[in-house]
């Protein structure tokens, strides 16, 4: 990483305890890995899955051993798969009673420029990215339109390609940007049972596995459009879901929060 200085973990101040979440996308060292970890430090249950199931057997295990097994479900599921959005719904109920809060963090990218990109191309990053959102929303807020309590969250997972074009990006921008319209429709709707949707969007959030895939050259260009000369670590992403998935964002929804320093 570059930059002036590194950021600093904070430790958990019991920001959800007693909450119940599922989390997708949640495997390993991503944004849904270490949103998983960071509601487990703020007292939460957690419901994590993955379409990699051996990766999330080993990341559920880990957790489970920091946190107590009592506190860590893990499934597979594909979001591109009905059934098995279902099940990981139903899951979260048997596991742990109720659902307080979902992280939509399945996503799909690539980069390929638009004349040559095909149909299949653009239809499996639009079907993960913006249909898997829009399966696991439609999902959640069942559940949580027909319980008895109130005040159950929705957080999705979108980009600031959503909203600034890149080159190569016109499957990927156009998922998020879907994402974006999606948060704010379900929010609309979902205010008449107590329940509230928003949305991140990073910009540039990076971890060990990632940087070993990326050209040098590449990481150059991205962090250069960062103010502070570095990508985000993925727990500082995940930090900003806390908060939403929080009561300290109470009066929010239909929003959609970048988590960026990106100036241009």
């Amino acid at each position: 990483m570059t930059g002036v200085e590194s950021p600093v973990y904070e430790p958990g101040h019991g920001l959800l305890k007693g909450r119940t979440a599922v989390i997708t996308a949640a495997a390993g060292a991503g944004i849904g890995g270490a949103t998983a970890r960071r509601f487990l430090e703020e007292g939460a249950r957690v419901l994590i899955s993955d379409a990699h199931a051996r990766r999330l057997k080993e990341y559920g295990a880990e957790l489970a051993g920091e946190f107590g097994p009592e506190r860590v479900a893990a499934l597979p599921c594909d979001v591109t798969d009905e059934a098995q959005v279902q099940a990981l719904f139903d899951a979260a109920l048997r596991e742990h009673g109720r659902l307080d809060v979902v992280v939509n963090n399945a996503g799909l990218g690539g980069t390929s420029s638009l004349v040559d990109m095909t149909d299949e191309q653009w239809t499996r990053v639009l079907d993960v990215t913006l249909n898997g959102t829009f399966r696991c929303t439609r999902a959640a807020l069942r559940l949580m339109r027909d319980s008895r309590d109130s005040g159950g969250v929705i957080v999705n997972n979108a980009s600031v390609v959503g909203w600034r074009a890149q080159a190569g990006q016109a499957h990927y921008a156009a998922a998020k940007a879907g994402v974006m319209a999606l948060t704010r429709c379900a929010a609309l709707e979902a205010a008449e049972y107590g329940v509230r949707v928003n949305a991140v969007a990073p910009s540039l959030a990076m971890h060990p596995h990632l940087v070993k895939v990326t050209s040098a050259e590449l990481l150059e260009e991205l962090t250069a459009r960062e103010a502070f000369g570095r990508y985000a670590e993925p727990w500082e992403v995940a930090n900003v879901i806390v908060f939403l998935a929080s009561g300290y964002s109470s009066y929010m929804t239909g929003e959609v929060v970048a988590v960026s320093s990106q100036h241009a």
